[in-house]
């Protein structure tokens, strides 16, 4: 995700502090990953440098000055431009299960205890996604089924990759020859 643009995005409704950007940031998107202060204010400082935000006033209280911050008409175009650009599907071919099945296989460890702890490990956090979405918002809900569909895929994978253990094995043998 890029947080640039979803602090631009964020800025449409109108100007706002760093602190309120974060507040309205970890509200919609970081339950999992929340916003860390200095992200919010390095790359406020990047949008700056870059003419996508600028200053809308300072206040002063008893801490230290507040700045608030309104997106620009270059920062409106940015956004939309971000937002009617499709996200590149990742294949995740060759990831770090997929290795760890061949090196098990390889090294005559057992790539069935591979799946099964992966499995095990897939399943619970699904349970736990399902728990969460049945208590959240409509928000929380999409968050939710878009990680269970995913996983799904991932445990359809694990099924396969269990089934076809016999034949893989029999591949790699071939090649070590």
């Amino acid at each position: 995700m890029s947080i640039g643009h979803t602090l631009l995005g964020l800025l449409e409704k109108g100007p706002r502090h760093g602190y309120d950007l974060k507040k309205a940031y970890d509200e919609r998107f970081g339950q999992d990953r929340p916003l860390h202060y200095g992200q919010v204010y390095t790359t406020l400082s990047r949008l700056l440098r870059n003419g996508l935000v600028a200053e809308a006033g300072v206040e002063s209280g008893d801490g230290p000055e507040r700045k608030r911050y309104a997106i620009t008409d270059a920062g409106v175009t940015d956004v939309e431009q971000w937002l009617g650009t499709a996200e590149k599907p990742e294949p995740y071919l060759q990831n770090t299960l997929y290795t760890k099945v061949v090196l098990a296989l390889l090294s005559g460890r057992s790539a069935d205890d591979v799946l099964d702890v992966q499995r095990a490990a897939h399943l619970a956090t699904m349970r736990e996604l399902t728990r969460r979405k049945a208590s959240g918002e409509l928000a929380d809900q999409l968050i939710c089924d878009h990680a269970l569909f995913h996983l799904e895929a991932d445990l359809r994978w694990l099924e396969l990759t269990a089934a076809r253990l016999g034949q893989l094995s029999a591949q790699l043998a071939g090649v070590r020859s």
